[in-house]
């Protein structure tokens, strides 16, 4: 799909997107307590907690960042953990990039900066049904991103609360939103084959390969198989 013009970025269009994700975000906030409690115990500062989520602002790479640390925090492991996880977002930001292409370099780039997984899987598919605006991936990712704020410290006020959030399964809450993502949006034999090719390396890798490496390689195979088997252009 080629746009042929540049998709809004209002603030109203931001201020929609925020409300839009927030009953999302709140599964976030749990999330952000779950890693405000487990930072707690790993001797970091309450500051140096707070400012990671602030400027990482990656959930899932943040809690393997802590099973690593230590007295003596292993550098390479961690780098190549932490880029097997987010390594990801090169791909969702190629996804967007039809439309990102059509804005100046200051907005294209200000809008993927609270990239995550809800607010894109959101956006493609508005964009992908001619809903023309940026305003779920800029708004959607500030909601996000305050609740993961709010969640952190609240962990760190309380030092209880709920530290392992799969007890009561809300680990599955993400998952099944993304699925839902996948079941709306446009279907095709070439796109049930891309998700069959990610989800079947994506199980091989988390079944036989290091922890983490899973995200990434099921994220590769899927790209691989979309990028030699390309959609026909409408005549």
């Amino acid at each position: 799909m080629e746009p042929q013009h540049a998709p809004s970025l209002t603030f109203a269009d931001c201020r929609a997107g925020f409300w839009r994700m927030m009953p999302i975000s709140t599964f976030v906030f749990v999330f952000g307590l779950a890693l405000g409690l487990a930072a707690r115990e790993t001797g970091l500062a309450e500051v140096e907690i707070i400012v990671m989520s602030a400027v990482v602002f990656a959930g899932t790479a943040q809690f393997a960042a802590l099973d690593l640390w230590g007295a003596q925090v292993p550098l390479l492991p961690l780098l190549a953990t932490t880029l097997a996880i987010n390594g990801r977002m090169l791909l969702m930001g190629a996804t967007l990039y039809p439309w990102l292409r059509l804005l100046p370099p200051g907005r294209r780039y200000g809008a993927v900066a609270l990239l995550s997984d809800a607010n894109w899987a959101m956006n493609l598919n508005d964009l992908q049904h001619d809903r023309n605006n940026l305003g779920i991936l800029v708004g959607g990712g500030f909601a996000l991103w305050t609740t993961w704020q709010a969640g952190t410290v609240a962990g760190l006020l309380l030092g209880a609360g709920i530290p392992e959030p799969a007890t009561f399964g809300l680990d599955m809450v993400m998952g099944c939103f993304m699925l839902t993502m996948v079941l709306v949006g446009k279907r095709n034999l070439r796109r049930a084959v891309t998700w069959v090719a990610a989800g079947v390396t994506a199980y091989a890798a988390w079944r036989w390969l290091p922890p983490n490496t899973h995200v990434i390689l099921g994220a590769l195979a899927g790209g691989i198989v979309g990028a030699l088997w390309l959609e026909r252009a409408p005549s």
